[in-house]
């Protein structure tokens, strides 16, 4: 498969007239409405000099606007895409970090990245949109220039990495990384011209925008792109667009089973070619349950921003599909290290280490990151983890999220996955919470199905004769909801301060 692409080459599959961007209530936009439309924005923006090597940031909610701002931006120059929820001390961060030399924000939008902007003296651009535009369709003024085509190794996206442990790390994304990931794609979930992906994701992350709109371009089919996940529509939008899949993190399935309960009637006129999960760990009991529910193959897939985004994928049938394992290999190469860079067996549990033409050259002014990552050409995900005989990869946890109870080591998805097949429990998440002599104690955050009466006694004799003695948490807290991140990943690091839990 070539590789070698840039972002604009994705457009070259789609039919003139078929639909690329649709959107609720709106007209499609049309492939060659995409193409002149992308063309148009980079000439816009050559005649302000922002060209090849520029960064150009997007804030703009969830919708057709925002994946063709991404696609115009990215096909030309660098998109750099920012949460529209974020706080002005927030935008003032980034946008200091990324040093844009444009803000793009919806029509009379009040964001306060406008306030962040001026003070960093940022132009800040409309995305003005007509009364009979197509879904997509904006203009941000009126003077045009002759633009200059980007090469392959041209940035084309660039986000931060989450943060969680430490100071967000700036990941740059060349051309021809998005141009080899959206093919990787494509190709693992073998999509053509008669695909209507449901994107439910946010578009200022690596999964919806990779996965869901560059993916389907390549492959000339469609996107409905939706104002975001709202588990209440789910069913009425996938009855009226009539999907052939939708991509979606663990959260969002487990709310969108809860769903399906009480809306039969919808649930049987929605006919998915497959569902794809990703960004997070998907318990076996969820996947079983979309299998059961939607009658149609689940592909768990692995990503991160620095792979931007797929690195491995259960295949579609007549592959199979392995509950709890992310699959095997889908467009770079995996290997496990040891601690020492030494390649490990099948079986051996080990880092996660990944090459190919998708991962992202290396940490930008971060020469302390980029050595600890890089081992002999490969990169160092953090995730620790094993191949098994077949090749396929299981995921034992996040190395910085291991719990380290007193030298004694527990990987809180084991312990997850253990609880996820307890019939009163809809979500869990283990975490780590402090502890005087031991360091670290196993704790767990729950939401019970509703209705159900479960007891923190009741859960640990349920585990004792499932899980050693010292990986039983010591600690439940039943929550109503478990706080979550932008993209709807439930996160385990900082989870014991957030919930006040001190030391025990």
């Amino acid at each position: 498969m070539d590789v070698t692409g840039r972002v604009f080459d994705l457009l070259g599959q789609g039919a003139d007239d078929a639909a690329a961007l649709a959107a609720p209530g709106r007209t499609d936009m049309t492939f060659r409405a995409l193409r002149q439309h992308c063309a148009r924005i980079r000439r816009q923006l050559a005649a302000r000099d922002i060209g090849p090597g520029d960064r150009v940031a997007i804030v703009l909610p969830n919708g057709p606007e925002m994946a063709s701002a991404f696609f115009a931006v990215a096909s030309g120059l660098s998109a750099a895409p920012l949460n529209p929820a974020y706080k002005e001390s927030e935008y003032a961060f980034y946008l200091e970090d990324l040093k844009p030399k444009l803000v793009i924000v919806a029509q009379d939008s009040d964001n306060p990245v406008r306030a962040a902007a001026g003070s960093l003296n940022i132009p800040v651009a409309e995305a003005l949109v007509g009364p009979e535009d197509p879904a997509g369709a904006f203009t941000l003024w009126a003077e045009e220039a002759d633009d200059t085509a980007p090469g392959p190794g041209d940035e084309a996206l660039v986000l931060h990495t989450s943060g969680t442990t430490s100071r967000p790390k700036v990941v740059p994304l060349t051309q021809a990384n998005l141009f080899a990931s959206a093919s990787n794609i494509a190709s693992t979930l073998a999509l053509t011209p008669a695909d209507h992906c449901l994107n439910i994701m946010p578009l200022f992350h690596i999964h919806g925008l990779i996965a869901v709109v560059l993916s389907s371009i390549k492959a000339g089919a469609s996107v409905c792109c939706t104002p975001g996940f709202n588990a209440l529509k789910f069913f009425d939008l996938a009855v009226a667009e009539k999907p052939t899949w939708y991509s979606g993190v663990p959260t969002m399935h487990q709310t969108i089973l809860l769903r399906a309960k009480r809306n039969p009637e919808a649930l049987s006129q929605v006919k998915f070619r497959f569902v794809r999960s990703s960004s997070a760990s998907l318990p076996p009991a969820v996947f079983n349950e979309l299998v059961e529910t939607f009658g149609c193959p689940v592909i768990e897939a692995y990503g991160m921003t620095e792979a931007t985004h797929q690195m491995a994928s259960n295949p579609l049938p007549p592959g199979k599909q392995k509950p709890g394992f992310v699959g095997l290999p889908a467009g770079p190469e995996i290997c496990i290290l040891d601690m020492g860079g030494k390649k490990q067996p099948a079986g051996t549990v080990g880092e996660v280490c990944i090459r190919g033409a998708n991962v992202t050259p290396g940490y930008e002014n971060n020469e302390k990151a980029n050595a600890e990552s890089f081992t002999d050409g490969w990169f160092r995900t953090g995730d620790q983890g094993y191949l098994d005989d077949e090749g396929y990869l299981k995921i034992t946890g996040r190395i910085k999220e291991i719990i380290n109870r007193g030298g004694e080591k527990v990987s809180p998805l084991e312990v997850d996955d253990v609880f996820m097949e307890h019939p009163g429990i809809q979500q869990i998440v283990t975490f780590a919470m402090p502890h005087k002599m031991l360091g670290e104690e196993v704790a767990a955050a729950v939401v019970l199905v509703e209705g159900a009466t479960v007891t923190e006694k009741d859960l640990k004799e349920y585990a004792a004769d499932l899980l050693a003695p010292f990986k039983i948490p010591k600690k439940f807290v039943f929550l109503d909801e478990i706080p979550k991140g932008a993209t709807g990943k439930m996160q385990r690091i900082g989870l014991a301060k957030k919930l006040g839990l001190g030391e025990a």
